[in-house]
């Protein structure tokens, strides 16, 4: 099984449009070709102006016009007469977020340090709307149900550092967030429902971390701590990942758990 991220909608830019209407200096054309582009996902990498439509809400002439321009800037490619597809020119957009910032380069050797002492992968990421976007990991040579790298997509609601920072946000912060998610059924395990993920975020608040069982594939577990800054301002979170057949989730909380909140801590410290 490969990263599921959620699909985005164009819940948000609309929203975001209709606040901005009269502001002369927002550029909704530029909004539209950046919801375009985020249309497209690793599940659905190839799509057609009426798909692309319907899934963001811009309407089929505005697509065209988009991915015309996006094409022209090699940003977009025509498989077809029907079909477009991303080019690798749109991993620039990233790449030059991911390389300018510097707690994701000085928090490697701290990631390292928990990947060697667990054997098992550990990872940084952002909350980035309704999902939560990988900026750090140290993998193991393990194979894992899902393949992830720097760069990332997965949704907040059914991840353990996705759980970690929305328990951060205000009432309204988190209200905004759901109204971004599309809740979907990896597994058995998954909670699907806003008020199943506000029950479970209240149990992160008390405990301190997140750990999910199986929600966003089966056999993954993983645990996640918050990563504050010197303001106390949650700026991240780190987790480890494991295999069901390998780590218990009573060995989660006593073994990993305890190797995972110091390196927190020294993340905290790094993070500024």
């Amino acid at each position: 099984m490969t990263s599921n991220g959620g699909d985005p909608t164009d819940e948000g830019s609309v929203q975001g449009s209709a606040k901005l209407s009269g502001d002369p200096n927002y550029m909704t054309s530029l909004e539209r070709g950046l919801t375009v582009i985020q249309a497209f996902s690793k599940q659905r990498h190839r799509l057609s102006i009426s798909q692309i439509s319907q899934k963001t809400g811009i309407s089929r002439a505005a697509v065209r016009r988009c991915l015309y321009t996006l094409s022209h800037l090699g940003f977009v490619a025509a498989e077809d007469e029907r079909y477009f597809v991303l080019r690798p020119k749109v991993l620039a957009l990233g790449h030059a977020y991911l390389t300018s910032s510097p707690f994701a380069s000085v928090s490697m050797p701290v990631l390292r340090h928990v990947t060697s002492v667990l054997n098992e992968s550990s990872s940084i990421a952002v909350l980035d709307g309704a999902d939560i976007l990988y900026i750090a990991r140290a993998p193991t040579s393990r194979i894992m149900t899902i393949e992830l790298d720097v760069g990332s997509r997965l949704p907040a609601y059914c991840t353990s550092m996705g759980r970690v920072m929305l328990w951060q946000l205000s009432d309204d912060e988190l209200e905004a967030r759901l109204k971004m998610m599309r809740f979907l059924q990896y597994t058995a395990n998954t909670l699907t429902t806003p008020d199943a993920l506000k029950a479970e975020l209240n149990k992160v608040s008390v405990q301190g971390f997140a750990l999910i069982d199986q929600e966003l594939g089966a056999g993954l577990r993983s645990v996640a701590i918050p990563i504050v800054n010197s303001r106390g301002v949650t700026v991240a979170a780190t987790c480890v990942a494991v295999h069901e057949s390998r780590v218990t989730v009573g060995d989660m909380k006593l073994k990993i758990l305890p190797v995972l909140r110091e390196a927190a801590q020294e993340l905290s410290l790094l993070a500024g």
